[in-house]
């Protein structure tokens, strides 16, 4: 499974950003879908998570209520719109596939649970 991540790019504080993140190869593989981000000289962390039938959702705190995953399965292809961005959201932001069926924030938030990574995708939220 490949995923490349795309959208990136430069936002506003008070903006908004959708990040797309396109899923080919042995996409039937594939269960759970996250976005993690990890900012400069900070340590990768969880934003939002969905499950394979798209009724699951999971966000991160700094992001709930800000922040929307969705996905297209006809596309392969999930979904990160950003609205109301902080200077805090600047980061490099990977989207992720996992096989395995997961439940429960304590594991769609951990990367071990993933089993293929984007390369990411640069988002700069200006002040």
């Amino acid at each position: 499974v490949q995923l490349q991540a795309s959208g990136g790019g430069l936002g506003q504080a008070g903006g908004y950003l959708r990040l797309s993140c396109a899923a080919s190869g042995n996409t039937f593989s594939t269960n759970g879908m996250g976005w993690f981000r990890q900012a400069p000289g900070k340590e990768q962390e969880f934003v939002a998570s969905i499950g394979g039938n798209a009724f699951s959702t999971y966000y991160a705190a700094s992001v709930k209520g800000r922040f929307t995953i969705s996905r297209d399965n006809a596309k392969n292809t999930v979904y990160l719109r950003m609205n109301s961005l902080k200077p805090d959201d600047t980061a490099v932001y990977y989207c992720a596939a996992r096989k395995r069926y997961c439940s429960g924030y304590e594991c769609v938030a951990a990367p071990s649970t993933y089993d293929y990574w984007g390369q990411g995708t640069l988002v700069t939220v200006s002040s």
